[in-house]
């Protein structure tokens, strides 16, 4: 894995990372779980991401555009059912 060592950074601790299919994959502190998984354009997220609880439950999906969020985002329960969707289109 790329990125093994969890550093600190103004107090909040670096999960662990790596990249695998252009997919940059960060871990929770367990280094077993997945946290997020997504693809990066320089150091910003783009398109399509999710974030999973530690038990390995979806919590959170949706799109980036040059690093910002856009579009419908969802949020799922604790046994991984959509819970709300939020538009994060700008007006």
């Amino acid at each position: 894995m790329e990125n093994e060592k969890c550093d600190i950074k103004r107090g909040v601790k670096e999960k662990p990372l790596e990249v695998v299919d252009g997919y940059t994959i960060k871990y929770h502190a367990n280094g077993k779980t997945i946290w997020s998984k997504g693809k990066m354009s320089g150091d910003q997220p783009e398109g399509y991401w999710e974030w999973y609880r530690a038990d390995g439950t979806i919590k959170r999906s949706g799109y980036f555009e040059n690093g910002e969020p856009v579009g419908e985002w969802i949020t799922y329960d604790s046994k991984g059912e959509k819970y709300k969707t939020t538009n994060r289109d700008k007006k």
